[in-house]
Formats: structure tokens, sequence, C-alpha cells
């Protein structure tokens, strides 16, 4: 993956294109028989994901190949590393960020791309990595409440550390490798020098604005809640809560410059009984039309760049990977995060309860 390329051109990153079609959908049950009636157990993060994923996703799969779908929530990494070791399957595809995607490719998790039904070379460039399919992305962004900075919020992550002339409570997420590389940027890393993380200097920055994080969020509608009820002037905050908020006329602002976007990426369960009808349904997961459609509900933005041709322009421009947002953002690099991730999280709890 090239997690700081800005090139949308066709070239570098390629659209879509149609899939291998033909392969047959076999359904290994668990004994053996092949029964088209057997459900995929999909696991999801319930709520209003889960809403718009049945309506785009899980629905309109079920009407073309007659398999349905039962979903079991929340996403839970614990439940995929037991069912490699137990065979007793409670899901058999799932979403993963791209830390956690690492994480289990490493430790032999999730299923090898099925080349019979995934196609990486007809994909774009950067959406398939570590056996898993990059499906929708969301970002860490600024918002900030405008009544309380009338002239104006923070604009970019310095700006958000700035207390003296940006002055207020804060929120952040309780999450290291997101908010080490945002207290990076703060104190003057290039994008192209955040990785590897230099997670004493992101500490230290961290050391001068910790006195004012009101909130170390852990939930995203924790952290909506915070801003709307004015608890916090300012906050690191992902960009779908920020959205809802706008379209419910709240005085608040967000920021794209330096937002920091998460892919999602679908994986098949290590061993799954169902695994070719997991990946007939990634397949059909990343297609344009239908994720256009459920970015657009659950407030997302597609790794497919040809979902953009379902998407009308005014909700596009409240999406991470439209071009001209993407242009100011910035792709957590999770290659070069792996090798961190244990001593980031280490060192990053240690220094919040000290």
């Amino acid at each position: 993956m090239k997690p700081f390329d800005k090139d949308f051109s066709v070239a570098r990153r390629r659209s879509l294109k149609a899939l291998a079609a033909g392969a047959s959908l076999g359904l290994p049950f668990i004994h053996g028989t092949a029964r088209a009636a057997d459900p995929l157990l999909v696991n999801t993060w319930g709520g209003s994901w889960e809403t718009a994923a049945s309506r785009h996703l899980f629905e309109p799969f079920t009407k073309e190949t007659g398999v349905p779908i039962r979903t079991v929530s929340p996403v839970s990494f614990a439940k995929l590393a037991a069912q490699a070791r137990t065979g007793v399957y409670e899901f058999d595809v799932t979403t993963l960020g791209g830390a956690d995607l690492v994480r289990a490719n490493e430790a032999g998790l999730i299923e090898p791309i099925d080349t019979r039904f995934i196609d990486a070379g007809s994909l774009d460039q950067d959406q398939v990595v570590h056996n898993g399919v990059g499906s929708h992305a969301f970002a860490t962004v600024i918002a900030f409440n405008k009544d309380k900075y009338p002239q104006g919020g923070p604009q970019d992550w310095a700006q958000f550390f700035d207390l003296d002339k940006f002055g207020g409570p804060r929120s952040m997420q309780r999450h290291a490798p997101r908010v080490l590389p945002l207290a990076l940027l703060a104190d003057g890393v290039p994008v192209d020098k955040l990785y590897p993380v230099d997670i004493e200097r992101a500490l230290a920055k961290l050391d001068r604005i910790k006195p004012s994080i009101r909130v170390w969020w852990t939930q995203g509608q924790q952290s909506q809640q915070l801003l709307r009820d004015g608890e916090v002037t300012a906050a690191a905050i992902w960009h779908g809560r920020v959205v809802e908020l706008i379209r419910q006329q709240q005085p608040v602002e967000l920021v794209w410059k330096d937002a920091q976007i998460d892919r999602a990426y679908w994986v098949v369960s290590k061993g799954s009984p169902r695994a070719q009808a997991a990946w007939q349904f990634i397949r059909a997961s990343v297609s344009g039309e239908r994720l256009a459609g459920f970015c657009r509900e659950a407030d997302y933005g597609p790794v497919n760049r040809k979902a953009f041709e379902f998407i009308p322009e005014k909700d596009a421009l409240m999406m991470p990977t439209f071009p001209k947002n993407y242009a100011q953002t910035f792709e957590q690099n999770v290659a070069a995060l792996a090798p961190q991730l244990n001593d980031i999280a280490r060192q990053f709890d240690r220094w919040i309860v000290r």
C-alpha cells in the first residue's frame, strides 16, 4: 500500500473493473454437504452500520444468490482469534481496520485471498493488502464548536495543540496508533516522516495538552455527545460523527486538513466452512454501486473510486476519500506501524495513567 499517494489519476490508481464472473458458489457445510440455504455469518458493528449494510450489501446479496445472511455484533478481534483455534464459528466474514488486519494476517487468523473470486489486478492499486479487501474508510478529523470560536477555530493539528490561541477543553480518542501521529504532526513532523513513530517525541508533545483533555473517548457516540453538549470546544473525532452533527444543524465545523484516514477491510475467518460464499459476498460488497449506497447511509468514504459515479457531490463532499478532501489527508501506514503496535500501546497506556 502507498499510504501517502495523493494521485487519483487513472494510471496510478485504477478504478474497480468487473471481477471474474462465472465462479460457482459452492457452500461446503461443516459435514461436507453443500446446502444453498446455509446462512453466511457476518460480523458487524451493529446499529446504523448494520442498518446501512443490510439495505445496500446484505439484502442485494441474498436476492442475487439465495444465500441468507445472519449477523452477529459487535466486531470482535478476540472472537476472530478464538475461531481460528477452536473451529467453532460465530461468523465467517468481518471487517478489520488496518492495524488489526496486519495483526490478524501475521497470526494466521484469516484466509488467504481466493483468486477465484477476488482479482487484485482488477481492483484499485492498494485495495487488496494483507489478505484483506479494502471497502470503506473513515477519518479522524478536527471538529470544533463555532460558538466557542467566533473568529474561527483550529485549522490543523498544531493549532489544535495551541492552547494559548485556541483555549478550551479537548477530547481525543484513547487509541495510541491514531493519537501519536497526530501529536507528531502538531510538533512539526512532515507527513512523509511520521513512520516509524517517534514515541517519545509524540508523548512529549501530548504532555503539553494532557491537562486540557477533558475525556479520552472510547466510543464514537461519546465523542459526539461531548462536542454537542459543549463539554469540549474541540475534538479529534471520527468524521462521520461530525457529519451527523452538521445534519442536525449543530454549530460545529469539520476540518479536513491533515485528517488521518483508516481503511476498513473485509476478511474471511481462517477455516470458515463457508469461505466460498464469504468471498463471493466480499466481491459483491466492494462493487461501486453497492458500496456507494452503504457509504452514503453510513457516512463513510468508498475505497473503490468507481462508487463516486453513484454519489451526489453534496454527499461526496462529506467523505474523506472524495478527491478534493483526500488531497488534504494522510493515510495511516499500517505496514510501518505493525512492528511498533505493542510498544506504542504499552507506552501510551503507561503515560495516560501517570
